[in-house]
């Protein structure tokens, strides 16, 4: 059981179709398998598992931490349906400010592997929805921040999402400062 993986257009950021086996019994998925991830280029030593429980119609992000405390993350969609998007923060990326959208579902496992320097965030379809990070580093609340999830271009299909506090007044991307910088042979996927 290996999962086969989908390159998008940010490099380093990949979607991992994973082993979903059903029988009479229920089902078996193989969500994290580290010589898979390796086989891709994503530095991944999990430090921390989330959980994260919304509602339709609330908007996550785009959330991400500063070195030293960055990390690579991978999202999983245990129940419901959410537009999972990154946008790449890395000066000297080919990508640098461009996002990339997927619509993760708990019916289709797959992952998305998203490298450090990338901002993440979620909207939630379904009725409600409930994800799986893993992340290579601990939370660090200092080195915790974000951009504005509507200064991107990214079209979400929402024009008033439900936000935290701290989502509606983080900053947006023209004038944010990238302390991330592209290495071209990290990203080899």
């Amino acid at each position: 059981m290996v999962a086969s993986a989908i390159k998008t257009r940010i490099p380093g950021c990949v979607r991992l179709q994973v082993p979903d086996m059903h029988d009479a019994r229920g089902s078996l998925t193989k969500v994290y398998q580290s010589a898979c991830f390796a086989q891709h280029g994503l530095d991944f030593g999990i430090r921390e598992m989330f959980l994260s429980s919304s509602r339709r119609g609330v908007l996550r992000g785009l959330h991400f931490q500063v070195p030293p405390a960055d990390h690579t993350k991978a999202v999983y969609c245990l129940s419901g349906t959410v537009l999972d998007v990154v946008v790449d923060l890395r000066l000297g990326s080919p990508a640098y400010g461009r996002h990339e959208i997927f619509r993760i579902d708990a019916e289709k496992p797959e992952v998305v592997c998203i490298p450090r320097g990338l901002a993440h965030g979620f909207y939630v379809e379904s009725e409600d929805a409930t994800l799986l990070y893993f992340v290579s580093s601990q939370h660090a609340p200092a080195a915790d921040r974000g951009i504005r999830w509507d200064s991107c271009g990214v079209p979400w299909g929402v024009d008033t999402p439900v936000l935290s506090e701290r989502d509606r007044n983080l900053p947006p991307l023209a004038g944010f400062e990238s302390p991330f910088r592209y290495d071209a042979k990290g990203c080899e996927s």
